[in-house]
């Protein structure tokens, strides 16, 4: 079985940026435009693009090392070598080695798509929160704000602040996690600082952003005006008949409790 980590020239244990890496620098190498069209370096370039196709994505990796992991350990009991041997003692020994190996293999998978998930979680609580807050405030119009005290008001304003360069830090990580420039959108193996594949683009993201919010905001005027004359009667210290300006308070310090409690919960999870 071909060793694809040894065509890479990089350890079973390389990270994904690593193997990247290594592709990328054997790649422009070895690329026939840079010899001419050679057929021993069109060889190796082949070699080099089927072990990173493999390598490069974390599934088939996966799937990879199991098999050649099996492999080794079959070829293993084979051979002259004391490891080779079917004595009980060196029997065990390989199968302790290949559980172990085989433990690694699934720990790195199961750290990887956490790494993954939390990174999506990141952008997806607060996304959703604001979307969420932003339905909310347009169906009870609340006037917490205009109706606290002075120290109130500094408290809200406050988290306001922090509200807001929260919301602004979590969806620019998220932008450049998760999108890409259209007119900066290539792959070239030549180039030293290969582009990350993106799944949406920049200005896909932001139309989603501003279309949620105005949805919500549409949607929760629309509920709210057939609840309006409930809540203004039942509660009318809570709540105002039409939507103020101090509504825009209220979304930045949802997303920032909501985030906070998210963050709290995945400590212990």
């Amino acid at each position: 079985m071909k060793n694809f980590y040894e065509i890479l020239k990089v350890s079973p244990k390389a990270s994904n940026t690593e193997i990247k890496s290594a592709y990328r620098r054997l790649a422009r190498k070895y690329h026939p435009d840079v010899n001419g069209g050679s057929q021993e370096t069109t060889r190796e370039f082949a070699r080099i693009a089927k072990a990173y196709e493999i390598l490069g994505n974390p599934q088939e990796r996966a799937r990879y090392d199991k098999n050649l992991l099996q492999s080794q350990f079959q070829n293993s009991n084979t051979g002259d070598s004391v490891f080779s041997s079917e004595n009980l003692h060196a029997r065990r020994w390989r199968q302790m080695v290949y559980e172990k190996r085989y433990n690694d293999i699934i720990d790195r998978m199961i750290a990887d798509e956490r790494r993954e998930s939390v990174a999506l979680q990141k952008i997806i609580f607060p996304t959703v929160g604001l979307f969420a807050s932003t339905l909310m405030v347009a169906v009870f119009k609340p006037s917490f704000f205009a109706k606290s005290a002075f120290i109130g008001k500094i408290i809200f304003v406050s988290l306001f602040i922090v509200g807001v360069i929260h919301l602004f830090s979590r969806l620019r990580a998220g932008f450049e996690k998760y999108t890409y420039h259209s007119e900066n959108l290539h792959d070239s193996i030549f180039e030293e600082n290969e582009p990350e594949v993106k799944p949406y683009s920049r200005s896909a993201a932001i139309s989603f952003l501003v279309v949620g919010f105005c949805l919500c905001l549409g949607v929760g005027l629309f509920i709210g005006n057939y609840l309006e004359v409930y809540f203004a009667s039942s509660l009318p210290t809570a709540f105002s008949p039409g939507l103020k300006y101090e509504f825009i308070f209220y979304p930045p310090i949802v997303v920032l409790f909501v985030d906070a409690m998210h963050s709290f919960a995945a400590r212990y999870d």
